[in-house]
């Protein structure tokens, strides 16, 4: 089987190499990837990349993958069975220009939420569209696994070309599902969980243990609580009072004045923290300090980049440090890897996906993409019933979904009206005029 990675020069290329690699030491191989391919417009990252795989492969006992590397986007595609797409239009550079053309007016300053989201999208999704064409001309049978930000749109608009065999993941909603189902004493291999929403706007409404929901005890239980992520990030009265368990994304909605301050008074956004830290990786790499050292190079830099996760918003929830099983950065690997091994293995299994709704989320169209619990095999994806949603957050789902909707429009059809359209509906953008400052800025 072959994997193709879009984006294969990017710093977490090595967590899925690593999933591969334990997904290799079992005596079934059917199923099993035997090539990873490598994309990146960067042939510097690319060979950065590539040593800290063939380290790290060498620390592993059993097969490996073959690993090639090319800059040839159709090359890289011809004959793949998986796509994988992490792609970052623009580099951190232009993370880093979406956080701060907001922030200058104002607004959040994020990637994927808020104003910042929207930029990215913009930017992104014209990109996305041209590698769906591409995989629809080069690889129709292949699956494309979509990680690319903001990831719930990127995937609806690689779906109006691919369909159904573009599937969008995440880790937010996993690293949310297992914290609360350990906070509740359970296996989270074990427990069923009910989540609905969009990419990172999605709540978590039941924990079932046996067949009983744990998720109303556990939301009683304050100091139970907060021993976890989400807890700490929303606080115990809030959490009862919305009776579900909110993806840690939505604290730049329910604490968007706290979020904003402490993003604007943090030394350095995200976006520049991941670049200068990154940058000096690559460096380091480049020329050659890291020789014989490039796996422990990277994994220093990795156990940083997790330490510092959303620091801001804990900071401004109190105060807290990440717990150590959140900080091995497993995550969006182990999705990646569960679903390919349900498609090319047939091993069915529910994981919580973005996938078009097709009648999943009472209240959207078919072909919204939603990010719902979905019954893997053979076949794909396919999205379970998620009933009645409470209408907070329906309500939500279907302005962010006009937003998402409004920004793929604007960047297909290079539409000025529809771009100011899609900024400007964010519930988290304040003024018209802002987003219009915004957009010229961002033009300029």
């Amino acid at each position: 089987m072959r994997l193709t990675v879009l984006g294969g020069g990017g710093f977490r290329v090595p967590l899925v190499h690593r999933a591969l690699l334990d997904d290799a030491q079992g005596p079934d191989a059917a199923g099993r990837c035997t090539e990873l391919v490598l994309h990146d417009t960067d042939p510097g990252r690319l060979n950065a990349i590539s040593a800290v795989l063939a380290e790290q492969a060498a620390r592993h006992t059993g097969p490996a993958p073959a690993v090639r590397t090319t800059t040839d986007l159709d090359e890289a595609l011809a004959g793949a069975d998986f796509v994988f797409s992490a792609i970052r239009v623009g580099g951190l550079a232009g993370r880093v220009r979406d956080e701060q053309l907001p922030l200058a007016e104002g607004l959040l300053g994020q990637e994927t939420v808020g104003a910042g989201g929207v930029l990215y999208g913009l930017r992104t999704v014209p990109v996305a569209t041209h590698i769906a064409e591409r995989v629809a001309e080069l690889a129709p049978r292949a699956w494309v696994i979509n990680f690319t930000n903001p990831a719930g749109m990127v995937t609806e608009a690689m779906s109006r070309v691919l369909g159904d065999r573009v599937i969008g993941i995440c880790d937010s909603p996993v690293g949310l599902c297992r914290r609360a189902a350990r906070a509740v004493g359970a296996d989270p291999d074990r427990a069923e969980f009910d989540y609905v929403g969009l990419n990172h706007l999605g709540w978590l409404r039941r924990i079932v243990v046996d067949g009983t929901d744990r998720l109303p005890a556990l939301l009683a239980d304050a100091p139970a609580l907060e021993s976890f992520e989400e807890g700490k990030l929303f606080g115990a009265e809030w959490l009862g009072a919305l009776g579900a368990l909110p993806n840690e994304y939505l604290h730049y909605y329910y604490h968007h004045r706290e979020a904003l301050t402490a993003i604007r008074e943090a030394d350095a956004t995200r976006g520049e923290f991941l670049a200068r830290q990154q940058e000096g990786f690559y460096a380091k790499l480049a020329d050659g300090d890291g020789a014989g050292r490039a796996f422990q190079t990277w994994e220093d830099t990795r156990r940083e980049r997790e330490e510092t996760y959303m620091a801001e918003s804990r900071e401004a929830s109190g105060g807290w440090q990440r717990d150590s099983c959140d900080l091995d950065g497993g995550g969006y690997d182990r999705v990646a890897l569960a679903l390919m091994r349900a498609i090319s293995r047939n091993e069915r299994t529910t994981l919580i996906l973005n996938v078009r709704n097709r009648g999943a989320v009472p209240g959207l169209d078919g072909d919204a993409v939603v990010e719902v619990p979905c019954l893997v095999d053979a076949g794909g994806a396919r999205p379970l019933a998620a009933g009645p949603v409470a209408p907070d957050q329906l309500g939500l789902m279907l302005q962010l979904k006009a937003v998402e909707r409004s920004a793929i429009e604007a960047a297909v059809d290079h539409s000025p009206r529809m771009a100011l359209r899609a900024l400007a509906l964010h519930p988290l953008v304040d003024s018209v005029h802002a987003a219009q400052r915004v957009l010229r800025a961002a033009q300029g």
